[in-house]
This record gives structure tokens, sequence and C-alpha cells, in this order.
């Protein structure tokens, strides 16, 4: 529809004037590349609707190199099926015949709904393939699991890639994206048809991998990566996926108790990373991954660490504690210490070996000169935290700020017990330390 003419109304004057759609429309006379920064930014409802605004704007939006077909786009037409009238993909298969230009952005949310196959899916990725221009990819999938299609390797101008819940089996001729700058994975798995080959990542730079099976298959090689987080994937070759030396933030994070996955020597892990500013780690990860041989001095000092976090740490495991204090003994230049033992459940442990080593006056051994700030978020009162708190107190001359949220079951009077009693009465080798106790 053409709108000739637009009604206007002075507030200041009431009279009514008449203009004409040239005078108002100066969103026509902008760039073209500003024009599609502004499409980008809206609903593809919204952009469609654009239509309507005059001459010049109709089918605009097709010529776009941008399409988000996002969460709140799925949820809209879901609910109506996937062919049937306004249904997902009937409304997605529309959009994408009436593209004119190659997409160089694709966001791309597939919801839980009845899908008896990928067919429609496998098409769009298709036309990707076929203008290989497609830089940024994310491909979010509620259904069941979506295995990519061998054309899929073909778009190898990629940038940005995020997948969840995919099954990836790359051709034996694929050998790697050579552009790829950013890779996120979720709930994805890796075919055996990898047949050990080596994806060639060379400007990769961040990796993440949340809850991913088979791995081991997925061998990589990128030596520019500098963060790296693993979440929740039993089966992962550490070792081999922490080769490149620009490592400068990891997280490893297992979330809970998992059997028979790969030990690796403390020593030869923070060995492989010596950039690693940031460490995120959980106490699943040090039980169950770490070599029981835990060293008092490491033959590689992490000389760089500045910031180490740990997650669901149990402070009564005698194996944990040794590692968390090798840790914190051969860290010279740690500013912050971080624990969060949110998601930590109650466990009956034999805390007396714990006890007995925090308790030994060379149990760390080493001042912590550059130590500024601990945060202990959702702990539970008990005697191993506060030996271990004990420690940190007499070997950091220099701490600044120390905070304590206790857990959500303890009540006022064991808080105050927990700060007063217990707390406030250890030495402290800082003048300056300010002791913060925060509400569960």
């Amino acid at each position: 529809m053409d709108f000739s003419l637009i009604l206007i109304i002075d507030n200041n004057n009431p009279k009514r004037r008449f203009v004409t759609s040239f005078e108002v429309d100066r969103f026509s006379k902008l760039p073209e590349n500003l024009i599609d920064l502004i499409l980008e930014r809206l609903p593809i409802q919204d952009v469609v609707r654009t239509n309507i605004l005059s001459k010049r704007w109709r089918y605009r939006w097709t010529s776009m190199s941008s399409l988000v077909l996002d969460k709140q786009f799925s949820e809209n037409f879901s609910i109506n099926g996937a062919f049937g009238h306004n249904g997902f993909i009937t409304i997605s298969n529309q959009i994408f015949n009436f593209l004119k230009g190659p997409l160089l952005k694709l966001h791309l949310h597939i919801p839980n709904m009845v899908l008896d196959s990928f067919q429609d899916v496998d098409q769009w990725i298709l036309s990707l393939s076929r203008d290989d221009v497609i830089k940024e990819l994310v491909l979010t999938n509620l259904n069941q699991r979506y295995q990519l299609p061998c054309y899929f390797f073909r778009c190898l101008e990629l940038r940005i890639l995020e997948l969840e819940n995919c099954i990836i089996k790359p051709p034996l001729e694929f050998e790697g994206f050579l552009y790829l700058k950013d890779l996120c994975l979720k709930n994805i798995e890796f075919g055996a048809n990898l047949h050990g080959n080596i994806i060639n990542l060379p400007q990769l730079k961040k990796l993440k991998m949340d809850a991913c099976t088979n791995v081991y298959n997925f061998k990589i090689k990128s030596t520019k990566l500098f963060r790296l987080v693993v979440i929740n994937c039993p089966d992962a070759t550490l070792l081999q996926l922490l080769h490149s030396k620009c490592l400068s933030v990891v997280a490893i994070v297992f979330k809970n108790p998992i059997q028979g996955v790969e030990r690796v020597d403390l020593a030869s892990l923070l060995s492989n990373m010596p950039c690693l500013v940031g460490l995120v780690i959980d106490g699943y990860f040090l039980q169950f991954s770490i070599a029981e041989n835990i060293p008092k001095w490491l033959p590689h000092p992490a000389n760089n660490l500045f910031s180490l976090n740990l997650r669901d740490f149990k402070f009564g495991d005698l194996f944990q504690l040794e590692c968390v204090l090798c840790m914190l003994r051969n860290s010279p230049n740690l500013g912050e210490l971080n624990v969060n033992n949110q998601r930590l459940r109650n466990m009956h442990l034999d805390v007396q070996p714990a006890l007995s080593y925090l308790e030994a006056s060379d149990c760390l051994d080493q001042t912590l000169n550059r130590l500024r700030t601990i945060n202990m978020m959702h702990v539970e009162r008990s005697r191993p935290l506060m030996l271990f708190v004990k420690v940190l107190l007499a070997h950091s001359p220099n701490l600044e700020n120390i905070s304590i949220r206790p857990n959500a079951t303890i009540d006022a009077n064991e808080k105050y017990n927990f700060a007063k009693e217990d707390v406030m009465r250890f030495p402290r080798a800082s003048t300056k330390a300010e002791l913060l106790f925060l509400d569960p």
C-alpha cells in the first residue's frame, strides 16, 4: 500500500495540515548500509511490514544480508504447527524464497514441535553453501538432534558459528574453517567418521563446548585460541584442547561426578598454558581428572595467573585441598580468588585428613603477596572452611577485601557466630583487609 498523504497535528497549532510522504520519509535518504543496520535490529515481522511504507520500501527487506529468525519468531508461528497456514516451516520458506541476495548472517531457532524431517532446513543450509559468503551462523535446535548435511562444510567463509543439538560428521575431504574466530557448540555429537582427521582452525580465538559427546573425535589445530570453555564434556581430551600457547582464559567444569575420564598431571596441565590469566574449575574436575600425585612445587609456575575461580569446591576433601593449595603456592601473581558452591550438594566426608593437613604449619608455605580479593559465595559453615580462611588470611599481606556469603540454610544466629566467633578472631597478615559478610 502506498500512502501519498500523511495527516500531522501540531500540538501548538491545532490546525491540521497535509504533507506529502516525501517530506517525512527521511529514512529513505539514509545510506544503504545504515538502512540495513536498522532493519537488522528489527523483528523480522516488522521488517516485512516496511513494505507498506512507500514504493521505495516495497520489498526493500528482500535484499537484506542479515536474517534473524530467533526464539520470538519461532514461538509466534510454531503454535500453528510446521506446515499449516502460518506454520513455522511455511512462513520460514516464504521468507527464504523472497530473499534476493546472499546472506552474510543467519540466526535460526528451530522450536520443539512435530517435525518428521529436516528437509526444509537442509534446503536453507544448501542455499547458504551455494552462495558461500555466510560469515555468521547461529543454529539453535530444540527439536530432535539435527545431522548437519555435508554441504554445510562448504561454508568456508564463516567467522562466527554457534550450533546447538546437532550431529557433526564432516566429509573426509573437509580440512577446516580457515577464517572461523568464534565457535560455540552445545549438545553436539561428534561422529566417529572423523577418522582421526585434524580440523584446521587457524584463526580460532574462542571455543566453547557444553554437554558435547564423543569429543575425543573432535581433533583441532588452533594455535591462536585464547579463550576455552569446556562444560560437562566428560570424554574431552583436555591436553589435546589445551595445546594453544595463547590460552589466557580457561574454564573446565564437570558439574557432576563422572567416572572413567582422562586423568592429567597438574604440572602438565598448567605448563601447557604459559599465558593463563583466568582459570575456572570445579571440584568434580579436580576429583576425577587430576592425577593423584600432587607435587608441592611445579616445574613451571603459573606466573601470569591472576584470577582463580573454584566451583563446587569441597573444603573437607583432602585431595581437592592439595590441588588448590598447590595452585595457590605456584601462582605468584594471583590477585583474586573466588569460590562459589551454589550447586554443591551436602556430602558426608571424613574431614579429619583435611583438618590435619590445614592445621600443619607448612600446608601453604608461601606468601601470597599479590592477592587482593577473596570472594566466597554460598559456602557452608564448617571447620575445614574456617581453617582454609585462616590460612589465607595468614599468608596474604596485601589483602584488601574478603567477602563471605553463607548458604541459604544458615540462620541469623549462626551467621553471627560464623563472623564473630570464627573469622573475626583469625590473625591477618594484612592490616587493611576488610571483611564483609553478605546475606544468604
